[in-house]
């Protein structure tokens, strides 16, 4: 019988580190305002895995309450974005895909809040794209 995936990663300074196990719910491009923001790019890469599964191994992440329902955390020392939770989805935690140690073993699926892309940024990979949010 084959055990859950681990995935491990952590942040740019190694003070902050993470395990993940479980399948992977959902892995997306998201193009939200808050996401850029968070992480000064133009979009963020994350992939979904059952909190339950979920811990930090290393360190104490600092927290922000983006909004009134749901938390980013991020390393205090480098300010590395490391996971996204919210209310509404309480089961699943998201995590930065390029914080993984191996971010190319999972490979996104689709782009979310494409109605909040940055014009000059064109998408031609091919993937889904939703508007909006779009669930496990």
């Amino acid at each position: 019988m084959m055990s859950d995936p681990v995935h491990t990663g952590g942040c740019l300074c190694g003070a902050v580190r993470y395990r993940a196990q479980g399948a992977t719910g959902s892995v997306c491009h998201c193009h939200c305002s808050l996401c850029r923001r968070a992480s000064g790019a133009p979009l963020v890469t994350w992939a979904s895995f059952p909190r339950q599964g979920f811990e930090f191994t290393q360190g104490a992440p600092a927290t922000y309450e983006s909004t009134a329902q749901a938390e980013r955390r991020f390393c205090g020392a480098c300010g590395s974005p490391l996971t996204f939770w919210s209310a509404r989805d309480p089961e699943w935690i998201d995590v930065t895909l390029a914080t993984l140690d191996a971010p190319e073993a999972l490979e996104p699926t689709h782009h979310i809040w494409t109605s909040r892309r940055l014009a000059w940024l064109h998408l031609d990979d091919g993937l889904p794209s939703y508007p909006e949010f779009k669930d496990q």
